[in-house]
């Protein structure tokens, strides 16, 4: 028996059963006029088996009961049992839903504007790709790289579904076969689009990591994911996705060669995620690749962290100005208001 808010649906083995009671029958012996195992006999009676028009027929010859009774009372076994099912899917549902940032969800244009939670998990079976949203405890959340400041259940909801979009997004990118040589041997361009405007290296960066097999989505952060950004495989092709709105250069140049780093550290795709090791890891990648820690610490032992000094050491390393106070102030040798008007920041959008 399955019941729901509205629904009770009894297999039909319980009217078997009562009919054995009456004519004082066991099973045992039911099963042998029948000739049916004991073991179907009982998945039977328990509605963990199909009563099948065959199995009707039988029932009709032993118990006496017309054929026709025992399939109309199947049918509307199997009828209320989805709708029993459905209703309790969708109450459970609900309550995921509810733990999922569906209004900014769709602000950002993700899934329809609507208030009524019945469409939302509607929209949200649609937009995850499941049938039922318990479903997504299952998916292969552990398997994004990324550092999650916060692993809450709201987190993990807003963190699901800030990946789903990149995904999705993806989707629609065409990449060559997955080559991390190629990539490796194109950091050094890639930093270089550092000291550019977003208008002039967003094109040529989105084909270079194409190239190599990699999607970059930029995306919106959405509260509670605690993200910069995230990568991870779908399919034949890694994704990097991208929080860039209003973010400082400094920011998003570290966030993206922290996630190359990830890539070519072989951290992503391991079946329990990143570990704290190697987000560290991810980041010396990218503190490296950025500005190397030789030719940092020499400028800071002049101990001069003028306007003047910092452009000139910023040049000598070809890199934007901004990215060296990020480093600076991220050091503790600078405080985070001071030469902020060195930063600059972008407004990317997919």
């Amino acid at each position: 028996m399955v019941k729901s808010r509205t629904f009770i649906a009894t297999p039909p083995g319980a009217t078997i059963k009562e009919q054995l009671l009456d004519k004082g029958m066991s099973q045992k012996e039911f099963a042998t006029r029948m000739d049916l195992s004991q073991k179907h006999v009982s998945k039977l009676i328990n509605g963990e088996v199909q009563l099948t028009p065959d199995v009707a027929v039988r029932l009709e010859m032993v118990l006496g009961v017309p054929a026709n009774f025992w399939n109309k009372l199947e049918a509307t076994y199997r009828e209320k049992l989805i709708k029993a099912n459905a209703e309790n899917e969708m109450d459970e549902d609900k309550d995921i839903a509810k733990k999922i940032p569906y209004k900014e969800m769709s602000d950002y244009g993700w899934v329809p504007i609507t208030k009524k939670i019945e469409e939302k998990v509607i929209n949200l079976r649609k937009f995850f790709g499941v049938v039922r949203l318990g479903l997504m405890k299952d998916m292969r959340l552990s398997k994004i790289a990324c550092r999650r400041l916060v692993d809450t259940e709201k987190s993990n909801y807003a963190l699901m579904a800030w990946a789903q979009q990149a995904k999705i997004e993806a989707r629609d990118i065409n990449t060559s076969l997955i080559d991390l040589k190629t990539l490796e041997k194109k950091l050094l361009e890639i930093r270089s689009m550092t000291t550019l405007d977003p208008d002039d290296f967003c094109e040529q960066l989105e084909n270079l990591l194409a190239d190599c097999g990699i999607a970059l989505v930029f995306l919106p952060h959405m509260d509670g994911s605690f993200l910069h950004g995230a990568t991870f495989v779908d399919g034949n092709k890694i994704v990097i996705g991208l929080t860039v709105r209003g973010k400082d250069a400094d920011r998003f140049w570290f966030s993206l060669f922290h996630e190359l780093g990830h890539i070519l550290l072989g951290h992503i795709n391991q079946p329990d995620g990143t570990t704290e090791e190697d987000e560290r890891a991810a980041d010396h990648f990218a503190q490296e690749i950025l500005i190397p820690t030789s030719d940092f610490d020499s400028f800071v032992s002049q101990n001069e962290f003028s306007r003047s000094s910092i452009c000139a050491f910023a040049n000598a390393e070809d890199i934007q100005s901004g990215i060296v106070v990020g480093r600076l102030q991220k050091d503790g040798i600078l405080k985070y208001n001071q030469f902020n008007d060195l930063k600059t920041k972008y407004e990317i959008t997919s």
